[in-house]
């Protein structure tokens, strides 16, 4: 996984309260075990007219003014399923922050194994924030993941991560990677254990 410290980044609004997970990458999508590609088909009946599979103009993903490496949601993102999908799609396509009032745990759970960071803000953050990139698109969103802080035009909010995953995003490690870099203290721990048992 790349490594997130801070990012400095323009946002796309999608102000949709209770976004599921099959809207997010909806079902008939989940044939593969690959993680690429899934991007192609991130909010796919909400980006394709599902008759002439031409772009739907009026979607924020296929207008042009919006852009950028943060997503900003509604209340209530990713409820529904538990399919990892959601976080593979939403990263594929190149986002690595997604905002919002409120998560479901278990995408949330999903998004942080995926390197892709659940900044959970509050409701007036979130309203003032949606009002402001939706006027001006141009608008700098600053995350910085060391001081677990979000801030725009000024205004700023500090929001709730776990050490461990802190620690995950800000090296770019999965789980694997964690242990892999604790490989010199767990080799440690085993020979000083080995010679406890040997005296």
């Amino acid at each position: 996984m790349q490594k997130l410290v801070l990012l400095q980044s323009k946002a796309v609004p999608l102000p949709a309260e209770n976004i599921d997970t099959d809207q997010i990458i909806p079902a008939r999508f989940l044939k593969s075990i690959n993680k690429e590609g899934f991007g192609n088909n991130l909010f796919r009946d909400w980006r394709y007219n599902s008759q002439t599979n031409e772009p739907i103009s009026d979607f924020v993903l296929n207008n042009p003014k919006y852009s950028g490496e943060i997503l900003v949601a509604g209340n209530n993102f990713g409820c529904g399923s538990s399919r990892e999908h959601a976080a593979w799609a939403l990263t594929d396509y190149g986002f690595k922050v997604v905002v919002s009032s409120y998560f479901a745990d278990i995408f949330r759970g999903n998004a942080l194994n995926n390197g892709l960071l659940p900044v959970k803000v509050s409701d007036e953050f979130l309203k003032d924030l949606l009002s402001t990139i939706t006027e001006n698109p141009e608008t700098e969103i600053t995350v910085n993941v060391e001081e677990q802080s979000i801030s725009f035009n000024g205004k700023s909010e500090t929001f709730e991560l776990d050490a461990y995953k802190k620690i995950c995003l800000m090296n770019g490690y999965d789980d694997i990677d964690f242990l892999i870099s604790k490989k010199a203290e767990i080799e440690k721990f085993e020979q000083e254990t080995q010679k406890v048992y040997e005296q």
